[in-house]
C-alpha cells in the first residue's frame, strides 16, 4: 500500500508523492486509486504516475465521486468540501478522456453509492423500497462511480527492406555516354 505523506498510517508500505513514486517503470500489474484523484491539487499527474508504474496490460480501476449528484451538490454547499479536504470532483468521462488519451481501453464503468450524504443509511418509511427494487431502481441517484481499464501496449514489429536489385541494361538503352554535337 502506497500513502502520500498528508494520510501515513501505520500499515501503508510506501510513503510517497503520489505524483512521484518511488517504483521501477512498468513494474506493477495493478493499480487501484479509491477516491484518490479527488484530494489530488494534480489529479493528471497521479493518473500520469500511475501509467508509468503500471505493467503492459496492467489493470487500473478508479473510484470517484460524481460531480452531478447528491454527494456532488453537498460538497458544492460546504467550503470545505464533502468528504473533508476534498479538492474537485472529476466526472467518469473526464477520467475516461485521460485514459484514453495514454492509451487506455475502458472496460467497465460501474455506478454506486446510492446513500444520500446526510443522517444514517437507514431506509425510511417513506420510500417505496419494495417497488423500486423489484423494478431495479434506486431511491436516490449513484454518488460514485467505478471505472476499470487496462492498459494497451502496442507492439511495432519492424519490416526489413528488400534489398534493391540493379537492373541489367537492356537491348535499346544505351550504354555509351552521349557526345555533345558541338564539340565534333
Amino acid at each position: 500500500m502506497v500513502a502520500n505523506r498528508r494520510a501515513l498510517r501505520g500499515d501503508a508500505d510506501i510513503a510517497a508523492r503520489l505524483s512521484q513514486l518511488p517504483i521501477a517503470n512498468g513494474a506493477v500489474d495493478a493499480v487501484v486509486l479509491p477516491h484518490t484523484l479527488e484530494f489530488e491539487t494534480d489529479p493528471y499527474a497521479v493518473v500520469r504516475e500511475a501509467d508509468r508504474v503500471l505493467a503492459g496490460e496492467g489493470q487500473l480501476i478508479v473510484l470517484g465521486f460524481r460531480p452531478l449528484s447528491l454527494w456532488g451538490f453537498r460538497s458544492r454547499a460546504i467550503s470545505r468540501g464533502y468528504p473533508p479536504g476534498l479538492k474537485r470532483m472529476l466526472g467518469a468521462r473526464r477520467v475516461a478522456d485521460w485514459l484514453e488519451l495514454l492509451g487506455y481501453d475502458v472496460s467497465l464503468t460501474r455506478n454506486y453509492l446510492f446513500t444520500p450524504p446526510w443522517g444514517s443509511t437507514a431506509p425510511r418509511p417513506d420510500v417505496p423500497r419494495r417497488c423500486c427494487a423489484a423494478a431495479g431502481l434506486k431511491p436516490w441517484p449513484a454518488g460514485a462511480y467505478l471505472m476499470k481499464a487496462r492498459k494497451r501496449v502496442y507492439t511495432l514489429t519492424p519490416i526489413r527492406p528488400r534489398a534493391r536489385q540493379t537492373r541489367s541494361p537492356s537491348a535499346g538503352s544505351r550504354s555509351r555516354p552521349r557526345r555533345d554535337r558541338a564539340t565534333e
